[in-house]
């Protein structure tokens, strides 16, 4: 018999629905029918609209935090699996609770392991996400992982800004990995901010290991979520006699004051993908699609394609 493929059918969660007419456009094909019944105390009920037995699918939700978002992906991938969707594909732009990736102190959970956990237990038979908190998650999984790297999306920009005296740096110790692969790509220097916490999204001290007189740096970090440790780096490294300091941060979480905190910094851009979609507009903040990148893939990953051209890093 000849090799026959089914077609693909693409769904949207309800809080990336933008991304993911984005996505289908760019795959070429429409966005699955799905509606959502809602009970009065809260409760919510996704329905498929149509057939999807014996295909496979594309869930495409970024679950980041309140509790709302993961639970609809995964009553998307249980409702799915009782389809008899014949693959499902769980695609987390962002993939949420991702910080608690290991026990920092006793008697706290291991959020990112559980969450892979209930993702496998619904129903899904693969995960796509992008820049995940920290690389090892992927060891959380025990079904094929697809890690895609942002920098696929924001080298090209970066490049076009045809900077001088570009240097690269990160907002902190842990993120020293991702700024060198970018320092790697684009030639330039690397600083490190070291910096010390008095409690979660609260910095009592920084400091900066590295030059940046005359420098125009970039900041390079995964996520932005009250933007306190990037507004903080701006605003010393500016101190420091940088020219200009920007940003890149693939999930734009932006909670708390994190607006107010961008607009009085000396940050001069911050640079997201719309992997989460944003509160409000701000003149600083630059939005780069992610859609063409998850759409690739995508395609490549129905056709039994290597992905391998798509991690830059």
């Amino acid at each position: 018999m000849p090799d026959y493929v089914p077609e693909a059918k693409i769904f949207a969660c309800s809080q990336s629905t933008e991304l993911a007419e984005k996505i289908a456009a760019k795959f070429g094909a429409s966005l699955g029918n799905v509606i959502t019944s809602t009970y009065s105390d809260g409760e919510f009920q996704p329905s498929y609209e149509e057939s999807i037995r014996g295909t496979r699918i594309f869930i495409i939700g970024s679950t980041h935090p309140g509790p709302k978002n993961l639970m609809e992906m995964l009553l998307m991938i249980d409702a799915a699996k009782r389809a008899s969707a014949r693959h499902i594909t769980a695609v987390l732009p962002y993939f949420g609770w991702a910080r608690q990736d290991r026990k920092d102190k006793p008697r706290v959970p291991i959020a990112a392991k559980l969450v892979a956990k209930m993702l496998e237990a619904a129903g899904a038979t693969r995960i796509i996400t992008m820049d995940l908190h920290a690389d090892q998650i992927q060891g959380f999984f025990e079904k094929p992982v697809d890690h895609l790297f942002a920098s696929t999306v924001f080298l090209p920009y970066l490049r076009s800004l045809n900077l001088d005296n570009l240097t690269i740096a990160s907002p902190d110790m842990g993120g020293s990995k991702r700024a060198y692969a970018y320092s790697k790509t684009m030639e330039s220097d690397v600083v490190i901010c070291y910096k010390q916490r008095e409690k979660a999204n609260v910095i009592s001290h920084m400091e900066l290991i590295g030059e940046v007189t005359g420098k125009n740096v970039v900041l390079v970090d995964d996520m932005v979520d009250t933007a306190g440790t990037l507004t903080k780096a701006a605003d010393l490294m500016m101190e420091r006699g940088a020219l200009s300091v920007r940003a890149i941060c693939t999930h734009p979480i932006l909670s708390g004051n994190a607006y107010e905190r961008l607009e009085n910094s000396k940050l001069e851009e911050l640079i997201v993908t719309d992997s989460i979609p944003l509160k409000q507009k701000s003149d600083k903040i630059r939005v780069l699609s992610c859609a063409d990148l998850f759409a690739d893939v995508m395609h490549n990953v129905h056709y039994n394609k290597s992905i391998s051209s798509k991690f830059l890093m």
